[in-house]
Order: C-alpha cells, then sequence, then structure tokens
C-alpha cells in the first residue's frame, strides 16, 4: 500500500512570502491547527519542503 503524508500547519502565514502562502493553500491549508493527508509523492514532498518550517510532516500507512 502506498504511504501517505499527513501535513499540520503549526506556523502562521502571513509574514511569509507569497509563494509560500499560495503552498500552504495548495496543500489544503487555512489555519494554524489544520491537517491534511496527502500521498507521498514528489509534488507533495516539494512542496512541503517550501513551507517546512510552517508544517509538521507525519508518515501514515
Amino acid at each position: 500500500m502506498a504511504s501517505r503524508l499527513k501535513v499540520t500547519q503549526i506556523k502562521s502565514k502571513v509574514s511569509e512570502k507569497q509563494n509560500q502562502r499560495d503552498t500552504l493553500r495548495s496543500l489544503g491549508l487555512k489555519r494554524i491547527g489544520d491537517a491534511v493527508v496527502r500521498p507521498d509523492d514528489a509534488q507533495t514532498r516539494g512542496y512541503v519542503k517550501t513551507v517546512a518550517h510552517l508544517v509538521k510532516v507525519e508518515e501514515i500507512d
């Protein structure tokens, strides 16, 4: 079974650059505490790398 990533926003996006805010929206995160489950693929990994300082990532099965 393909693994998935649980991405949780832990910091505010207010003072961040526009591309980082857009990346959070692309992941489906709107506010602190929001969490989404995404497939573990190259696109998701790239999104997470862009906003790594704003999110917490967990691998789930």
